[in-house]
């Protein structure tokens, strides 16, 4: 019991002690205000005041389309003859509702031209992806592109692919597979 009472009154003591400290260090924080104030009201007045003119807004100057005959670039009706028209400026694109043929899952870079054989008039290529070879004639459709094999010669298969650029125009391009060397 005596200890609780002891520690109590050492308790009230140091909160006595500490609000005391908190009292002189706030009275001595203020002692120094007029010192900075003075110094701060000195700098404002020997401090220059340079003030910088804004510029003048610039005039908008409306600009006429000169060319009425022409077809205005910003009337929507422009944009939508280019979008509801079917064939643009290129061919009109892929027969999207032939069945497709096993060797157009593959894309045109796993394939390697390892070969070819001739059959009385008609020459056949032999292309290689993965561990098959398979064989290939003109009219085949190949690689992911809407490829089709045009010709076939002893060193390469000739292919043209049908791809959308970015107006939304199908385009064709032409690429080749050639005959690997047999040491690759």
């Amino acid at each position: 019991m005596m200890s609780t009472v002891m520690s109590g009154r050492v308790g009230r003591r140091a909160c006595v002690i500490v609000i005391g400290f908190v009292a002189a260090l706030s009275v001595g924080c203020t002692a120094g205000d007029e010192e900075l104030q003075a110094w701060m009201d000195e700098s404002r007045r020997n401090t220059p005041v340079s003030i910088t003119k804004v510029a003048e807004p610039k005039v908008f100057a409306p600009f006429r389309y000169p060319a009425t005959s022409e077809v205005d670039p910003f009337n929507a009706a422009k944009l939508r003859v280019g979008i509801e028209s079917p064939t643009r400026n290129g061919p009109k694109g892929p027969d999207m509702g032939r069945l497709r043929e096993p060797l157009e899952s593959y894309s045109l870079d796993a394939f390697k031209m390892v070969g070819n054989l001739k059959q009385g008039a008609m020459v056949v290529g032999l292309l290689k992806s993965d561990s098959a070879v398979h064989q290939v004639r003109v009219g085949n459709y190949i690689g992911q592109n809407f490829g089709r094999i045009v010709a076939i010669s002893e060193t390469e298969v000739a292919v043209r692919e049908s791809v959308q650029d970015a107006a939304g125009d199908w385009v064709e391009r032409d690429t080749a597979l050639r005959l690997q060397e047999s040491g690759k």
